[in-house]
């Protein structure tokens, strides 16, 4: 009988692991938690770089692109109940992406990002008409906007599915809950916080 117990207590005893090493998706070397991240536009994916891949790979090669690491944004912004509305996107939360000829919204949701393509009227006449939009960098940078509190903040693309990722551990029912609102809120503190302000 002790010898049971005693084989049984190694599973009441929480088991300390190590959190997991994230490493360069090109080479494969272990990378800090703030590291590089390079896009392939063409296969719509991003992926996690070490200083030397992301130096290699800044000017294009492999189909690749950097991410740059500016934050921006615009106290000035408006954008009125119509205008959105105009935008057709169904939350109060979203990211806006040019490509070569187009421009994406998406917006968090519980599973993952939703993507629309934008009426480019409605775009240029609401959010494309800011002071922030002139300064996008097609595919690496993306304009994010929240409705309430108001703001409207240019951010490499790499924090977007940042605040994805914060949306899907985090969002419980209908509305989200407390704990995913101050997990956004805190996303936004952060980023208006690294963010350089921006006059028209």
């Amino acid at each position: 009988m002790t010898a049971e117990v005693g084989g049984l207590r190694r599973y009441l005893t929480p088991r300390v692991t190590a959190p997991p090493v994230e490493r360069c998706e090109l080479c494969a070397e272990e990378v800090p938690a703030e590291h590089p991240h390079l896009v392939h536009p063409a296969e719509r994916s991003l992926r996690c770089a070490c200083r030397a891949c992301a130096l290699l790979f800044d000017h294009g090669a492999g189909g690749y692109r950097r991410v740059p690491d500016r934050h921006l944004v615009d106290p000035a912004f408006v954008l009125t109940d119509a205008q959105w509305d105009a935008l057709q996107i169904p939350v109060g939360l979203a990211f806006f992406l040019r490509t070569d000829d187009r421009v994406l919204a998406c917006y968090p949701s519980p599973a993952g990002a939703t993507e629309s393509d934008l009426d480019l009227a409605s775009w240029a006449d609401g959010v494309g008409a800011g002071a922030l939009a002139g300064l996008l960098e097609p595919e690496v940078e993306a304009l994010l906007v929240r409705r309430e509190p108001a703001a409207c903040l240019l951010v490499p693309i790499d924090a977007c599915y940042r605040l994805v990722g914060l949306v899907r551990r985090h969002w419980r029912g209908f509305d989200g809950g407390a704990e995913a609102w101050a997990h956004i809120d805190g996303f936004f503190d952060d980023a208006l916080a690294r963010a350089r302000e921006v006059t028209p």
